[in-house]
């Protein structure tokens, strides 16, 4: 759009990830003007959505159901491939475990039963998906297996997500102002009115009849990880955009709403002990290390600090980052031998990473920075003869139960030996995704106050809303969780300004 904002828009959407996008997406459809803001500049913008790996969790019954989706899955790959099945009872399960049936009953029912219909609207809005091989499906015994509740992502991953909403959006006629912080909200008794802008460098009012904050969590501010987060988290590095510094929470809390969810927790996951402070677009999701359940982690102390294969890594990896930035030094080793490697995930390839290999377990654990090495080779060691022999048959789709005997930390499942050269260890650190604490909505996306009424006027989705995620996190649901009260927020907006 031009150098200057609008004095008066019907619909204001803070933010451009994927919730925003579906938020101005669904507004637009009603009639009403809608204008996106994105504190970001344009080569920056997409919030953290532009950092995933772009998959989704979504409700199917079986390959049918998402070759309506994927319309171009082949014979050839249906043959070859068990998709399984992801009905509702199997979301709600995997949201009661990871949460520990803390999550908001009526917004969990929100985000099982509308996930379909969702992500078969944001099809029609352009956006193409894919069966996540590589990432979610291993080849074995000639054919590939779905777990872990999570199937398909976004053609292009994060980027390709932005890159089609973001196009979708233009295509309806709606303006994006980059470099447009939202500073705060203008409300009085009759709800919000209008929002102060900072955009490139001149702070001007917006009027609008209805706004919708989907501007992200605050992990990208360490003063607010420390305060809510706790001591420690201040040196985590951000897997996301620079951007995301609580801005819409703090602004959506200075006129009343409720604060609500696991402020203490967030979502992290071993991320390369060497990364940048902030994401990079380059590198993406190449940072993450996930493959660690055929492997082990070794501390500082050279001491295994977790077990490893107790689930698939869809329902852990969200939590270990967090245990990882509680070790010494705030780091860990994956270590894996060439049995596993096969296995590894295609970031295990990236060029950047914090890697060391070796043809011997003695010369590995030399080569392992900041590590007690006496110590290590003989943590794997006695890892390697609590293993089990071949009468538990290996499978990497499932929990195959080759667990280890007699260790104080055991290892549950796909626990092989390190005993096949070369071997090859990663070092990797705490890297915060998004936070769980944020204002409460209800199931309209509407914005609560503290005295448990409806704020008139504002509408909030995607990370910043609270109530959602608490302790753990189903691979997939976030990204599902941003389209589906985006999309509800959008509507509701635009119903309001059409009331009004």
């Amino acid at each position: 759009m031009d150098d200057k904002l609008p004095e008066y828009c019907d619909v204001v959407v803070v933010g451009a990830g994927n919730a925003a996008l579906c938020a101005a997406l669904a507004a637009r459809e009603s009639g009403v003007s809608v204008l996106v803001l994105e504190r970001a500049p344009e080569d920056e913008s997409g919030g953290n959505t532009r950092f995933t790996a772009g998959g989704i969790k979504c409700v199917y019954d079986d390959w049918r159901d998402l070759k309506v989706l994927m319309p171009h899955l082949t014979d050839e790959e249906i043959a070859i491939t068990d998709f399984g099945e992801h009905p509702e009872g199997k979301y709600y399960d995997d949201m009661g475990r990871e949460t520990q049936y803390r999550s908001d009953p009526d917004l969990t029912e929100v985000l099982v039963t509308r996930s379909r219909d969702t992500i078969r609207w944001m099809a029609a809005k352009g956006v193409r998906f894919l069966p996540m091989y590589g990432r979610q499906a291993f080849k074995h015994n000639g054919r590939f297996r779905f777990w872990g509740g999570l199937t398909v992502e976004a053609t292009g991953g994060g980027p390709g997500l932005v890159q089609a909403l973001t196009q979708a959006v233009t295509k309806a006629g709606i303006a994006i102002a980059y470099e447009a912080r939202a500073m705060s909200l203008v409300a009085d008794d009759e709800g919000v009115k209008a929002l102060k802008v900072k955009h490139r460098g001149t702070t001007v009012t917006v009027r609008a009849k209805a706004i919708v904050l989907a501007a992200g969590g605050f992990e990208a501010n360490a003063e607010m990880r420390t305060r809510y987060l706790g001591p420690g988290w201040e040196l985590a590095k951000v897997r996301g955009t620079r951007f995301n510094t609580g801005d819409g929470i703090r602004m959506a809390l200075d006129i009343g709403a409720m604060p609500t969810g696991n402020w203490s927790g967030c979502h992290s996951v071993g991320w390369d002990r060497h990364a940048t402070e902030f994401g990079n677009l380059v590198v993406g999701d190449n940072y993450q290390k996930h493959s660690y359940p055929f492997g082990i982690m070794l501390n500082a102390d050279g001491e295994r600090f977790v077990d490893e294969g107790y689930e698939v890594f869809s329902y852990t990896y969200a939590r270990y980052g967090r245990v990882v930035l509680a070790q010494p030094g705030q780091f860990a080793w994956q270590v894996f031998d060439a049995k596993a490697q096969p296995y590894l995930r295609d970031e295990y390839r990236f060029k950047g990473m914090t890697k060391v290999r070796a043809h011997t377990l003695e010369e590995l654990v030399k080569k392992l920075d900041d590590v007690n090495a006496e110590r290590a080779l003989a943590t794997i060691k006695a890892f390697n003869a609590a293993c089990p022999g071949p009468e538990i048959a290996f499978d990497p789709n499932v929990k195959d139960g080759r667990k280890t005997r007699g260790l104080a930390i055991p290892k549950s499942n796909w626990a092989n030996p390190l005993d096949t050269p070369p071997y090859e260890a990663y070092a990797v650190t705490c890297g915060i995704t998004f936070t769980f604490g944020g204002v409460k909505i209800d199931k309209q996306a509407r914005v609560q106050d503290t005295d448990g009424r409806t704020i008139p006027g504002l509408y909030a989705a995607g990370e910043m809303v609270g109530g959602i995620y608490y302790f753990g996190y189903p691979s997939g649901s976030g990204l599902m969780s941003g389209a589906v009260f985006g999309k509800i927020a959008g509507h509701s907006a635009a119903a309001r300004v059409q009331d009004e």
